[in-house]
């Protein structure tokens, strides 16, 4: 679905006011959240925005935000409390707009267990999967979902991730995903290539498909390799691509969603679409995925940026 540039909400740069470019903060993902943030930051400031650097450390930076004369929020905190709804829930209480999702569809989205519950409430498909913790059968998860991902419940940019193929790689799989997270699961693993959707509005952008050298597409691969190889335009076909960018906006929709996000996919060997995740407040380096399906589409960086600002016009009374 190509992009509309008549779409574009965005108008003069002082009608945004001051604006508070939220990063940093004390996930597992602040680094990239740093990264994301100084990106967004300069672009803002490209765009004569009167935009200002704010890492958040901790509930008084948040308060200071009314003081110091923000008008709104561009959230680019990735990870917990950035993107778990607990920075929206925040704000809202201040009256303050800002970027993407609302309270709940936020918490929805990082919480990968409950995640998942709606989406096979629905029908949508998603790979099957068990929560793990210290009473878990080993062998009768590995029996019952054969070779898997171990995952955080809550974390993203795949921290905390390993493949297990028998009982003693998901035993000290278990133990590597507690180090990030109380709630583990294990996925059942789908062999095929990757692929996410960017979705900006209510419009998806082109798809993006990943192809990382190392086992899978982890935390490396994503940030810093420069050998994870990328395909945008991918390499569906169209009515592949069309039937993806449906169950996407489904999968998006489904948890309330909005403003922009990105929805990641595997595809197994029968070309059955599996969805693995949300992300509510998606990475904006230079390795990130949005930026590239926006590119694709036809809108520049800076473009990009301001249209996502933009999306805290929508409203404070979200999911």
């Amino acid at each position: 679905m190509a992009w509309d540039m008549n779409n574009m909400r965005t108008g003069e740069p002082e009608a945004f006011g001051k604006v508070a470019v939220l990063m940093g903060g004390d996930s597992a993902e602040r680094e990239i959240s740093l990264m994301s943030g100084s990106a967004v930051l300069e672009s803002l400031l490209r765009s004569r925005v009167d935009a200002s650097a704010v890492d958040f450390t901790d509930g008084k930076v948040l308060a200071s935000l009314s003081d110091r004369g923000f008008d709104r929020v561009f959230i680019i905190l990735h990870g917990r409390k950035g993107e778990d709804g607990k920075v929206q829930g925040a704000l809202e209480l201040m009256n303050i707009p800002y970027t993407g999702s609302g309270v709940l569809a936020s918490a929805l989205a990082m919480d990968k267990v409950r995640c998942k519950y709606i989406w096979q409430s629905l029908g949508l498909n998603t790979p099957p999967f068990a929560i793990l913790d210290d009473t878990t059968e080993w062998d009768k998860v590995i029996a019952e979902l054969g070779p898997v991902f171990v995952k955080p419940v809550k974390e993203g940019s795949s921290i905390g991730i390993s493949r297990a193929k028998d009982v003693a790689e998901l035993q000290q799989a278990f133990a590597h995903a507690s180090q990030y997270d109380k709630d583990v699961i294990a996925e059942s693993f789908v062999d095929g290539p990757e692929y996410t959707v960017a979705i900006l509005g209510d419009t998806v952008l082109p798809v993006v498909g990943m192809r990382a050298s190392n086992e899978f597409y982890d935390y490396q691969a994503k940030y810093f390799s420069d050998e994870t190889q990328y395909f945008c335009p991918s390499d569906l076909a169209s009515e592949d691509e069309k039937n993806l960018a449906t169950l996407a906006m489904q999968a998006y929709q489904a948890i309330g969603c909005e403003g922009w996000g990105r929805v990641d996919v595997m595809r197994d060997s029968d070309g059955v679409f599996w969805l693995l995740e949300v992300n509510t407040v998606p990475g904006m380096t230079g390795h990130s995925l949005v930026p590239m399906a926006a590119k694709q589409a036809g809108i520049n960086f800076d473009e990009l940026v301001l249209e996502i600002l933009a999306t805290s016009d929508s409203g404070r009374e979200r999911n």
